[in-house]
Parts: C-alpha cells; sequence; structure tokens
C-alpha cells in the first residue's frame, strides 16, 4: 500500500488512490460490458450470435488499412481506446500493491484481465475475442507501467 512512497500526506493520497482505482474499474466494467457501444459492436466473423479473432494483428492491420474509409470514432474506439482502457490497472497495480512492481507481475495480471474481459466478452456475447485487443490492452497496462515508474523515478531523484 504506497509503502515505496514517504511524504506528508501519504494517508491522504493513498486513501484518492484507492477511490480513483475503484471508479476507474466501475467504468472500465461499464465501458467494456455494459455500454450502448458495447452492445452493438460491429462483429466480423460469426460463430452462434458471437465474434472472435485469433490471428494476430489481423484486426490491426485491417483497421490502419482502411483508416481513410472508415470513421475516426471508430478506429480511434478500436484501436487506441484498447491501449488506453488498459493504461490505468498498469499504473494503479505497482502503485497500490507491493506485490506488482516487478514489470513481470503487472504485466501477467493485465494480460489474464484482458483474456478474461475478451473471454467474457465472448460468452456474454457483448462485443467480441479478438486477440488483437488482448494485444493491445496488454500494451496500455505495459505504458501505463512505464509511466508510473517514471513517475517513481522521478519522485525518488526529487525526494533527495
Amino acid at each position: 500500500m504506497l509503502t515505496q512512497f514517504q511524504f506528508k500526506g501519504r494517508k491522504l493520497f493513498a486513501s484518492l488512490s484507492y477511490i480513483i482505482f475503484t471508479i476507474y474499474t466501475i467504468f472500465a466494467i461499464y465501458l467494456l460490458f455494459l455500454s450502448p457501444y458495447r452492445q452493438s459492436a460491429h462483429t466480423r466473423f460469426e460463430t452462434s450470435g458471437a465474434a472472435y479473432n485469433l490471428v494476430p494483428f489481423k484486426t490491426i492491420h485491417d483497421y490502419i488499412r482502411a483508416s481513410d474509409h472508415i470513421n475516426f470514432d471508430a478506429w480511434f474506439s478500436n484501436l487506441a481506446g484498447n491501449v488506453l482502457v488498459f493504461m490505468p490497472l498498469g499504473f494503479f497495480l505497482p502503485l497500490l500493491f507491493t506485490k506488482f512492481m516487478t514489470f513481470w507481475r503487472t504485466t501477467l495480471v493485465v494480460m489474464g484481465s484482458t483474456l478474461s474481459v475478451e473471454l467474457l466478452q465472448y460468452g456474454l456475447k457483448v462485443g467480441s475475442l479478438d486477440v488483437d485487443d488482448i494485444i493491445l490492452n496488454t500494451v496500455g497496462g505495459i505504458i501505463g507501467y512505464i509511466v508510473y515508474k517514471v513517475i517513481y523515478f522521478l519522485f525518488r531523484l526529487f525526494k533527495r
């Protein structure tokens, strides 16, 4: 619990961090499972009403190739949105839980979380099972982790 940071007001910062993490978690669940966008997700590969893509980088390639033919909102939500939605998880895991201070533990939890989301979306038929989403979400988590590490480094540098 934020033991890596020692400063005045740490308890308040910890409480606020947990509150923000909880709000993020609720927002992510809504966005990934309950939002109108998710309910009307465009499906490309139909199997019993649920979409899937198991070919790495296929969806990413398709969106990049068709970028001048599709709506920017669709492009952004499918590529950048998948990165952005898991960035906070990569940031908050090492901030709030000391056992996630390492890159690999954080990355594995982010990857496991996104795999769980993809399987649930497929099973509940509220989205698609897409290996590219797992890749993009994991990249987002890694970026969040890197942001955390940079802030941690700067905090320690200026604390001296």
